[in-house]
């Protein structure tokens, strides 16, 4: 029985608020969003890690991820998360995903492994009372997902669909969705690791 935890870093957008694709965006130290993201995941003992990408996207090789550019531009985040989820479930090492928005790259390490901790169908964080990112989905449901037993439209009706555990941790990074760069500023300002 696979016991590994995979991860999906959707990444795809365009990030029109942003001023261009967030995946590309950068912290301070120079390091992108999606280099971010992928470290988390990865000093989690997160693996395989996929990061769905713009479809005429930069190349992101050698960084610990397979890069997987979606299919066409204007993809919703419901069907970026099907084509990550579809590329993961070929490896059959897993048996739990982390799904991470390359707009949360505040997200600590210990969040990550917490999150992966859990045994409900799904988790998802809470901090200071407030739902957050990443999300974990099981293998069965992350399969659900891809197959169309759990349509949607977003994630939030797969999660109200689910046994779904909250999980509090003391961690602003999980309400840190840094989409305009004014957002990130904040979000640093206010004790977020870049």
């Amino acid at each position: 029985m696979a016991t590994g935890v995979a991860g999906l870093i959707l990444a795809g957008g365009a990030g029109t608020r942003f001023g261009g694709p967030k995946a590309f965006g950068s912290l301070p130290g120079g390091r992108s969003f999606l280099v971010a993201c992928a470290g988390t995941l990865a000093a989690a003992g997160v693996s395989p890690i996929v990061a769905t990408l713009p479809a005429a996207g930069e190349p992101a090789e050698g960084l610990g991820f397979e890069a997987l550019p979606l299919p066409e531009h204007g993809l919703s985040m419901f069907e970026s998360l099907r084509t990550g989820l579809g590329r993961l479930l070929a490896d059959t090492r897993w048996d739990r995903v982390v799904v991470l928005p390359v707009d949360h790259p505040l997200v600590r390490v210990e969040t990550v492994r917490a999150l992966a901790a859990t045994e409900a169908a799904a988790a998802v964080p809470v901090h200071r009372g407030k739902h957050g990112h990443p999300v974990v989905l099981g293998r069965a449901v992350a399969e659900e997902v891809v197959n169309g037993a759990l349509p949607g439209p977003t994630l939030r009706e797969v999660l109200h669909s689910v046994d779904t555990a909250d999980v509090a941790v003391d961690d602003p990074g999980v309400n840190a969705n840094c989409n305009t760069p004014e957002v990130l500023a904040a979000a640093l300002a206010r004790g977020g690791s870049g």
